[in-house]
């Protein structure tokens, strides 16, 4: 039955025609899919792979659970995704990705936002607990550890006691949004040097900028 199967659809292929897995990297973005989700604070993994997206070119496509796209940075190959298994479920989409392109841990990076840091603060950490993150702590029980990259994009926390969720899921207030497109760059940037520099070097020349 399995081959008749893989006769009539064929198998997953790879995304990336990369061998070496020291040049492969896995960068996904957290957030949740759907237009009410969309410009939350919560969706600012997905708009920091769209605002990438724009700069080098290239689209993300629908895939197995998520959206993902390619690009290549300095002689490394990228693939990007934006997990459609909603924020509670992401490490399903991060381990079934790392494990079909063969991409070391070493090699991946989430993106996601951070109400323990002022807004439009960045900081790169190469492990830790999941800061109440349900994106986080998802990925840390599916892989079983906490040791792999995350980029954490402050959102601030001007809320009221019991308004966390409220705040995350709302929308960019106006001066969040005239700062968006720098901080966007200054983001990508830190992305593309996680890619070429490796994580030690991009933390300490972005972490706190």
């Amino acid at each position: 039955m399995l081959k008749f199967i893989n006769k009539l659809f064929g198998p997953s292929k790879q995304l990336l025609k990369e061998i070496d897995p020291m040049k492969k990297f896995l960068i996904v973005g957290l957030g949740n899919i759907g237009p009410d989700y969309e410009d939350t604070r919560h969706n600012i993994g997905f708009k920091i792979l769209d605002f990438l997206a724009e700069q080098e070119g290239f689209t993300f496509e629908s895939a197995k659970l998520g959206a993902a796209a390619t690009f290549k940075h300095k002689g490394k190959s990228v693939v990007c995704l934006k997990p459609s298994t909603y924020m509670n479920l992401s490490g399903k989409a991060v381990k079934y990705w790392m494990d079909k392109e063969n991409i070391n841990l070493d090699n991946i990076l989430v993106v996601t936002d951070d109400i323990n840091l002022p807004f439009g603060s960045l900081r790169l950490k190469g492990k830790g607990s999941d800061g109440g993150h349900n994106g986080l702590k998802d990925i840390q029980n599916v892989l079983q550890t906490t040791k792999y990259n995350r980029f954490r994009f402050g959102v601030g926390s001007d809320f009221s006691k019991g308004k966390q969720v409220d705040y995350v899921l709302g929308k960019w207030d106006d001066d969040q949004e005239k700062a968006m497109p720098e901080r966007l760059k200054v983001s990508t940037d830190l992305i593309r040097s996680f890619i070429f520099a490796g994580a030690k070097n991009t933390m300490n020349q972005f972490n706190g900028k």
